[in-house]
């Protein structure tokens, strides 16, 4: 009998554990309202105006999430202005290169912010895209993917 209330419990933690979890969503649109809390009473803190731009989830309730930025700025936002993400926003200076190694020809100098969308992954690196290039960057130090 105790051995049946022992796994609940533990049934019951872990999946409180695991809907506590962050994790990344992007913005669907170009115009998001950040709200002070989580419905629609609440008045807009601000304006998000970048389009895929990743938010890490920090909490949830009902149907808002709570995202921080890249820049720590944070606010609730209603789910259907997010989707699963695939973008990501590089932090430090970085080198886009042709191919997945450090040995590939470089493309182009890559500034910290500069916001890409994700092509596809292979180990440490992803090919990526933004409107002027298209290549492949190491993982290291970017917002949007663990």
């Amino acid at each position: 009998m105790w051995q049946k209330v022992i796994f609940l419990i533990l049934i019951f933690f872990c999946s409180n554990a695991l809907s506590n979890e962050k994790y990344f969503l992007m913005l669907k649109n170009s115009k998001v309202n950040v709200r002070m809390g989580p419905g629609l009473d609440y008045p807009v803190k601000f304006i998000y105006n970048k389009k895929y731009l990743p938010l890490r989830v920090i909490d949830k309730k009902e149907n808002f999430r709570k995202v921080i930025d890249h820049k720590k700025n944070s606010g609730w936002i209603h789910i259907s202005q997010l989707k699963k993400v695939n973008s990501v926003i590089v932090l430090s200076k970085r080198i886009l290169f042709k191919k997945p190694t450090f040995n590939s020809k470089p493309i182009a100098n890559i500034e910290s912010g500069r916001l890409f969308v994700l092509k596809k992954c292979k180990k440490d690196w992803c090919e990526v895209s933004s409107l002027n290039y298209t290549g492949w960057i190491n993982m290291d130090n970017v917002w949007g993917k663990d």
